[in-house]
């Protein structure tokens, strides 16, 4: 009986490297922002990304060990994330291109407490208190002047229900001199608050956040770091760096239930992705979330 060296295949990821040597060079050459960057294939990004444990035991369940080199799609390790994070992360509002909405007929200094299931399967999760005033902000691609086929979202004389809360009607679109629409002037149906209203439907329902108690945030998008699945096997690495890779929104608006957001949970945004609190940039009150992922693949608001 003698000892035996079995040496296993390294793990390649499409879209990003795992060379030590190329990641240093990544990060020396200001390509990322340190080895923790979310869009590192290292343990300190993953984590910062708001990848779990849980979702990487089972990515690397599913892809097993092997022998032979090969290429494992992204997309294995997004789907198991993303199953982990359905099943487990708390639900919430956030607006990331605000829209004002003036609800009219809205007493002017009343403000309602409404409650808000935190997942809508898992009840044990409980529910949270949402703020509801007479200004609202809404994303400002759910409200188009012409909008295209089977559009359900809020047009001029249009219905939709705002996630949680009341039914409301556009009645007025307020643009500035460049012919930019910067406020809309809905009315709100008083009957509609978790029902349905009589003798007609409203099929579109969207996410909101009362103005005056939202919290500002900023949001990190991240995507994929290289343009081409297989960046090791270019002549220069570095030429098919996807400078996209990042989108930094400033100016976002998430409920006021988040002021207490936690590094330890994830959060559905509903409508938009998966995120995480940043654990080194949210200090001193500001609020700074990472995407981990998308709702899913190619996902478009109807």
């Amino acid at each position: 009986c003698h000892p035996q060296q079995i040496e296993f295949a390294r793990l390649q990821l499409e879209y990003t490297i795992v060379s030590k040597r190329k990641l240093n060079q990544l990060v020396m050459e200001k390509h990322v922002n340190g080895w923790d960057d979310p869009r590192m294939p290292t343990i300190a990004g993953l984590r910062r990304a708001g990848f779990t444990p849980k979702s990487i035991r089972d990515f690397c369940e599913r892809i097993g060990v092997t022998k032979q080199n090969s290429w494992i799609e992204m997309g294995v390790l997004e789907y198991c994330i993303r199953e982990d994070l359905n099943e487990n992360a708390l639900r919430a509002m956030a607006v990331l291109q605000p829209l004002r909405v003036v609800i009219t007929n809205y007493p002017d200094d009343q403000v309602e407490a409404l409650e808000v299931s935190n997942h809508p399967q898992r009840h044990e999760l409980g529910k949270r208190i949402v703020p509801f005033s007479k200004v609202i902000l809404i994303e400002q691609d759910d409200f188009a002047e012409i909008p295209p086929p089977k559009y359900k979202r809020l047009i001029e004389g249009g219905e939709v229900r705002l996630r949680g809360s009341y039914v409301i009607r556009c009645d007025e679109v307020i643009k500035n001199a460049d012919g930019d629409v910067i406020e809309l002037r809905c009315s709100y149906d008083t009957e509609t608050l978790g029902k349905n209203p009589e003798g007609r439907k409203v099929k579109g329902v969207i996410h909101w956040v009362s103005e005056a108690h939202a919290q500002p945030a900023e949001i990190r998008l991240y995507s994929r770091l290289f343009t081409v699945p297989q960046p090791d096997n270019e002549e220069n690495f570095l030429d098919v760096i996807n400078h996209d890779s990042l989108e930094v929104l400033k100016d976002c608006y998430v409920e006021a239930s988040l002021a207490d957001a936690s590094v330890d949970n994830r959060y559905q945004f509903e409508r938009t992705g998966y995120f995480c609190l940043d654990a080194v940039d949210s200090i001193d009150g500001k609020l700074v979330f990472n995407r981990t992922v998308t709702l899913r693949e190619g996902w478009v608001k109807d």
